[in-house]
């Protein structure tokens, strides 16, 4: 059974009543609901109180006329399509209600077919702005599912890792964000803080790994006037500083076991206390943590709290590696391109074919990041609007020579070749540097701990 048409709620406002009846007694046999007026004020009234799909109004009526019945209910009509009527009008009448909202204008006298084409083409307009509608937000729910906060992606990994970031941010769950150094994990944990009800509140970042462990404690948690040498007033910590928001506790497989028993009690108890201080404060803090390290390895091997582990890691988001995702690298050097050109004032249009090829099938150990360095570089390079080869590091296209070579072993284990070049890649950064570590960590773009880390995981004497 087809199921049947809703009907259109049609006003008619005109201050004559023959006038009213006629066109009353005409459509409501062409299938319209039909409500009517009999002068302006009346059908301001009406507006107000409900909502029309088309509005007939006469322009020449007493006290209010149809042109006045138009700018007083602009507002509540704004979505109704409105005929204007009269015998008196001009051209110039027409144009005039057209810029004050109408969608048409007829001119009295008139037949009654005449109305009926007319409000059955505004019916097709409104189909059609309706489909439009439609489309568009087809299109932006299609798009929603490329960006989250500052991230765009179109890999499904991706695209799966936004959806449970966008359920995230709903909550006051604690979060913990795992990703290789350079995958964004920051801007994710960005982007569930404004996606989420503490927005308008502090969101706090704090690398654990790059604070002194003399020092952290106290930038975590404050400390009382008289705590110790040199603290000669109250300091408010970290924890207090995004009381009511958010702290992103960045690279927290670098925090001292004896912090980790202090950000445990900080997680059950939701208080913290002063260094000097013999009562806790209550706070409203949700947390987010990150990290480049595999903590269960570190829980096995001592050196993280297991109870912690758990505490933090109630919602795990892994972001993968760029290069596990190469179908992301196009979109991702649209979104470079387009902001490096806003804050370079350029105007490139375009990477090369043979350029894009060379990005598809390089590893990009140092992913998102080394990917936006390159973008910029490029655009700094380039003297034209279109990205070449050689506007980009050579070792992004190479194939062969000792470079390339030195990377074979015998296998096929991508986990054996990444160590490989990430201690291929620490031994270059310390020759380069002649053994400065704090400057090779820059290099390298990871954290001076993560490098310390790594030499003594690959046991790199320089």
């Amino acid at each position: 059974m087809t199921p049947k048409k809703p009907e259109k709620r049609l006003l008619i406002i005109d201050d004559e009543e023959n006038m009213r009846h006629m066109l009353s007694k005409v459509l409501s046999k062409a299938g319209y609901t039909i409500e009517t007026a009999s002068n302006g004020h009346e059908g301001v009234k009406m507006t107000a109180s409900k909502t029309y799909d088309f509005i007939l109004c006469d322009i020449k009526m007493p006290n209010m006329s149809g042109m006045d019945f138009l700018k007083a209910a602009r507002d509540k009509i704004r979505f109704t399509t409105v005929i204007m009527m009269s015998a008196y009008g001009t051209i110039d009448t027409a144009i005039a209600a057209m810029k004050l909202g109408a969608y048409d204008y007829i001119s009295k006298p008139f037949k009654t077919d005449e109305v009926y084409l007319t409000l059955k083409k505004a019916e097709e307009r409104e189909s059609l702005r309706q489909e439009n509608r439609q489309l568009k937000e087809h299109i932006k729910k299609i798009e929603s599912n490329y960006d989250f906060g500052n991230l765009v992606a179109k890999s499904e990994a991706m695209r799966k890792m936004f959806r449970v970031a966008a359920k995230a941010a709903q909550y006051k769950t604690t979060v913990l964000i795992l990703g290789d150094s350079g995958t964004g994990k920051e801007l994710i944990a960005r982007a569930i803080h404004n996606e989420g009800d503490r927005s308008g509140m502090p969101l706090v970042p704090v690398n654990c790994g790059g604070i002194p462990e003399t020092l952290l404690e106290s930038e975590l948690f404050g400390y009382k006037k008289g705590a110790f040498t040199g603290a000669d007033k109250n300091k408010k910590g970290l924890f207090q500083e995004a009381d009511g928001g958010t702290i992103f506790l960045d690279e927290i497989g670098e925090l001292p076991l004896a912090l980790q028993v202090k950000l445990l009690r900080v997680l059950q108890e939701n208080e913290v206390r002063m260094i000097g201080d013999s009562i806790s404060t209550q706070i409203d803090v949700r947390v987010i943590a990150a990290t480049a390290k595999n903590l269960e390895e570190d829980v096995k091997k001592g050196v993280f709290r297991e109870d912690l582990y758990y505490r933090l890691n109630v919602l795990s988001i892994k972001i993968p590696p760029l290069r596990d995702r190469a179908e992301d690298i196009p979109l991702l050097c649209d979104h470079f391109m387009e902001r490096f050109n806003r804050s370079l004032n350029k105007k490139i249009k375009s990477i090369a074919p043979a350029a894009m090829s060379h990005l598809l099938e390089y590893s990009w150990p140092g992913n998102v990041r080394e990917l936006e360095n390159a973008i910029e570089r490029a655009l700094v390079l380039t003297e034209g609007d279109v990205l070449l080869p050689e506007h980009f590091p050579a070792a992004f296209g190479q194939r062969s020579g000792e470079d390339a070579s030195d990377m074979l072993f015998d296998g096929y284990s991508l986990k054996v070749a990444q160590k490989l070049m990430e201690e291929k890649l620490i031994t270059k950064a310390l020759k380069e540097t002649g053994g400065n570590r704090t400057q090779a960590s820059r290099l390298l773009e990871i954290s001076h701990p993560s490098l310390l880390s790594k030499i003594k995981l690959y046991n790199i004497d320089l």
